[in-house]
């Protein structure tokens, strides 16, 4: 049976305000959690974007939850710190939390004045990040130069278990990719052939570990105030590869989402008022196989989102 969890969106939420609503998510019967980690929102309406990292140590204090975070080293994040920062976790809260590790997007890695490189070289440098981490939290010295410089490096601070590594892919090609090193996967709700062959490409490489699915949805009282919500707040979202990669400010991405219409939103996020339809979509993705799924309501107000989905939706959840 999957695992159902509840995604921490810092790019729509004031960190303060994203604490009491996972804690109140666990309450409702939310068994996970997992964080996004963005310098910049998708969109000036989102308008928040406070750091994960520094959040986390919190949300894991005040919860019981096992919790994930998707990462992107290499860039605005020097591989050494993430191993640390991961180490330090998993030292206080052992066996409750997993890093899932991508090759990152512009609006996010730009604010170091770095050229933003192409993606073949992305994927070389987060290859060596991930030896580097996976070195760091084995208790290794590490020093390598390559797309990233490490000079003798070593963790002080360690668990006794390093935390997972997880791969996050979108493509059957990353995800084939991501099965050489990773001890897991999570990519984002897309058409249900398109996840089967996701996944088939992760397994059929030999991907070890469990293999998560992160759901957008949006929920209201009403078809018309769910579409509202899911258009005003996720519109920015709906382009994929190279623009989610390459565009690199909150402002161009509204400026091209301007006269994107309801209907093209639907395509990204599960909308409806209706509790049980989205009770069916989340079967169906549990169906295919995933053992973890996370929920995100696009919404900036999670309360009634969660108390109704606690109440309704996941005790339908097969």
């Amino acid at each position: 049976m999957a695992t159902y969890g509840f995604h921490s969106s810092h790019e729509q939420i004031h960190p303060a305000e994203l604490l009491k609503a996972v804690a109140r998510a666990e309450q409702a019967g939310f068994a996970a959690a997992m964080s996004s980690d963005h310098f910049s929102p998708w969109s000036a309406r989102q308008g928040h974007s406070g750091f994960a990292w520094s959040w986390l140590g919190a949300a894991l204090q005040a919860t019981e939850l096992p919790f994930g975070i998707v990462n992107a080293p290499g860039q605005r994040y020097h591989p050494a710190i993430i191993a640390q920062a991961i180490g330090t976790l998993g030292a206080m809260f052992p066996g409750r939390f997993w890093a899932a590790l991508g090759t990152g997007e512009a609006s996010n890695e730009h604010i170091t004045g770095d050229r933003w490189p192409r993606k073949d070289v992305r994927t070389a440098r987060l290859r060596e990040c991930v030896d580097v981490i996976r070195a760091l939290l084995a208790g290794e010295e590490v020093s390598h130069d390559g797309l990233v410089t490490v000079d003798r490096a070593r963790l002080w601070t360690r668990p006794e278990v390093p935390p997972k590594l997880v791969g996050a892919a979108v493509s059957a090609e990353t995800a084939r990719w991501c099965a050489e090193w990773a001890d897991g996967l999570i990519t984002v709700n897309r058409p249900v052939e398109t996840l089967r062959e996701v996944m088939a490409a992760y397994r059929e490489a030999g991907g070890r570990g469990k293999v998560a699915l992160q759901v957008h949805l949006s929920w209201a009282e009403s078809e018309e105030e769910a579409l509202a919500i899911a258009h005003d707040q996720w519109r920015s979202n709906v382009f994929g590869p190279p623009v989610s990669w390459d565009l690199d400010t909150a402002e161009l991405f509204d400026v091209i989402s301007a006269e994107v219409p309801p209907s093209r939103v639907t395509e990204a996020v599960n909308v409806s008022a209706d509790l049980g339809r989205h009770a069916a979509w989340i079967n169906e993705y549990a169906e295919l196989g995933f053992d973890e799924i996370y929920l995100h309501h696009v919404g900036q107000d999670q309360s009634a989102y969660i108390d109704a989905f606690g109440a309704k939706v996941l005790p339908q959840l097969r």
